[in-house]
């Protein structure tokens, strides 16, 4: 390079004026006014316009004559203010512009497959995952990245004030699948033996915890096989965080302080804490969900009681087979063809239909007031005793009503509640409502696998009080587990965890893992916590789902670098990908095969 970068171009400003600089950057747009050339060039801070005037060195007007949009080029230049009505109010530099005195071209490119200086988002996503590169060279493409950046060193600095220890754990590590499938890496010194990429540092960081560190974070990749959503990826990003002698409040109580500075730090935004909590069951009950979005209200409410004695056949044969019926109050009133769609989504999302009554406070007959085919089944008192239950009633409202097993009338309300709202316009844009669930429960029935399952993970304590639950009903052991949910998206998780052998050792039994193979998978944790281990606890943040929170983003791989599909695709490498056979040899995956076989 002949000419050296002397300033980032975000740095200019009116007191440049003046001054000589040397810039390097991209074109993004080419203009040639009569023998006047002018470039915009961009770095990573921002967008300069430089002139190529006429009289310049006519080698230096020629070369800048053969510059496309693109390429890559140092300018050396005067700044000077633009001349009066040629202002750029839209950008920081608007005022100003480079007159250049030379130019140098670094590099040339091809025509960029889409146009750099528009809204890339009705670019098909696939083209833009492919050349992801020049997505993130686009206008405003690293503001993400950055601000990921940004919210890492937050992180840190936060942490490392209170005391915390940056440790780093194993990628390489033992398989000890308890949920998620892991990814295996197969060991070329030891054949038939495989290492798992970690789907979290959770038994490391309880180890670390019998080292002493007592207080451990770590910002880590982690790993999991699974299927994949709008915020799942097969490679995601943590920060994990461990603390010993601390109970639940303690967990908290830190994490609330955390994002309160990392809201004010990285978007002015004074978070009020501490943040509401919700058992369990409580969320269950008001929201379907544990990842209830509270910006809003509408809560759902179990009507049960309400249609115990109905001749409406829908919902008196969801009760004798053991089933509830929940309602749900949406201050508006919908059109019969909307009504039907809002049915098809229901369907869709396993309710057998969706029963509604159209309200009107004001109308003067009971047939304007109560409005739905499902209206002659009931008697006046119970519609009078539902205006109770959703009490106070705007003059307009619908009710809709599902009538199932417990967890389809939940599933699905739940996500109604959502669209709806969305729908009406009842979810407010730019805040943020965070909510701890607390009091989960340890286990949960899976009856496909007809046996106990942990609800978090096999490490999370019960409750005190419940432990002798364990013995006689393990289904009614609560745990000492709490998530915390952002706008109806789970970030984060954690519990306080087992620190004594022979209580692990009793999960274990209770979830039908043997001792044998809880000896094999998890040995040496069995072994540590049998050295003095202290009590601990911690949580676990999905960070790239919190970044795309605190965006407005859709998906998390808005704000990855290099994401993979929903296929689990890279498209930018091609990843995955076949190898040599001579890998898959060394490697030991084709038992009986030879080097010298073809």
């Amino acid at each position: 390079m002949k000419l050296k970068r002397t300033h980032y171009i975000g740095e200019l400003d009116n007191t440049f004026i003046g001054k000589e600089i040397i810039i390097s950057g991209w074109v993004l747009r080419r203009r040639d006014h009569g023998g006047v050339i002018f470039l915009d060039v961009r770095d990573r801070t921002g967008l300069l316009q430089v002139v190529f005037e006429e009289g310049i060195d006519p080698e230096i007007h020629n070369l800048a004559d053969s510059i496309r949009i693109e390429y890559v080029i140092s300018v050396k230049g005067l700044i000077r203010r633009r001349p009066p009505g040629m202002e750029n109010p839209k950008i920081p530099t608007g005022e100003i512009e480079l007159v250049a005195k030379e130019v140098e071209i670094l590099n040339i490119s091809k025509t960029p497959p889409f146009p750099m200086d528009e809204d890339l988002s009705e670019i098909s996503e696939a083209i833009r995952l492919k050349y992801r590169y020049l997505e993130m060279r686009a206008l405003d493409g690293l503001k993400p990245f950055i601000f990921r950046h940004k919210v890492n060193q937050i992180i840190r600095e936060f942490l490392n004030s209170k005391g915390f220890l940056e440790i780093e754990t194993p990628f390489l590590t033992k398989s000890t699948p308890e949920g998620a499938r892991d990814y295996l890496v197969p060991s070329r010194l030891y054949p038939g033996k495989f290492y798992a990429l970690p789907q979290s540092p959770q038994l490391f960081k309880q180890i670390l915890m019998v080292a002493g560190v007592d207080k451990y974070y770590q910002i880590v990749r982690c790993f999991r096989d699974e299927d994949l959503r709008a915020d799942r990826q097969p490679e995601f990003t943590q920060l994990d965080i461990e603390m010993s002698f601390v109970e639940e409040n303690d967990v908290m109580s830190i994490v609330e302080e955390l994002l309160a500075y990392l809201f004010e730090k990285a978007l002015n935004i004074t978070l009020e804490t501490p943040f509401p909590r919700l058992s369990y069951e409580t969320a269950l009950r008001d929201y379907g969900t544990d990842r209830p979005d509270i910006r809003f209200d509408m809560k759902l409410k179990d009507l049960s009681h309400l249609f115990r004695e109905t001749t409406f056949k829908v919902f008196r044969d969801a009760l004798e087979s053991g089933g509830i019926i929940k309602g749900l109050k949406v201050p508006a009133n919908f059109s019969r063809k909307e009504l039907d769609e809002l049915t098809k989504f229901a369907q869709e999302l396993g309710a057998k239909g969706l029963a509604w009554i159209k309200y009107n406070k004001n109308a003067s007959s009971f047939e304007e007031k109560w409005s739905s085919p499902i209206v002659k089944f009931f008697e006046i008192s119970i519609l009078e005793k539902l205006e109770e239950v959703f009490n106070p009633l705007e003059d307009l409202a619908t009710f809709f009503f599902v009538a199932d097993k417990e967890d389809v009338v939940n599933s699905v309300l739940s996500e109604l509640r959502i669209h709806l709202a969305k729908k009406i316009n009842l979810v407010p844009e730019n805040k943020f409502n965070f909510v701890w669930i607390t009091d989960f429960p340890l286990f949960e029935w899976d009856e496909e696998e007809n046996r106990l399952v942990s609800v978090h993970h096999p490490f999370t304590h019960p409750k005190e009080e419940d432990i002798p639950l364990l013995d006689t009903d393990p289904l009614k052991v609560k745990s000492k587990a709490y998530d915390i949910v952002l706008n109806g998206v789970e970030i984060g998780g954690g519990s306080i965890r087992i620190h004594k052998r022979e209580l692990q050792e009793k999960i274990f039994k209770l979830l039908n893992i043997p001792l044998e193979e809880a000896q094999e998978k998890f040995g040496f944790l069995l072994t540590a916590l049998e050295y003095g281990a202290p009590p601990h606890g911690g949580i676990a943040f999905g960070l790239d789902r919190l970044i795309m929170l605190m965006l407005g983003k859709k998906s998390i791989r808005e704000v990855i670098p290099f994401p993979k599909t929903q296929r689990a695709q890279c498209l930018l490498t091609g990843a995955p990908s076949e190898v040599k056979i001579e890998q898959i040899l060394e490697l030991h995956l084709l038992p009986g095969w030879k080097k010298d076989k073809t």
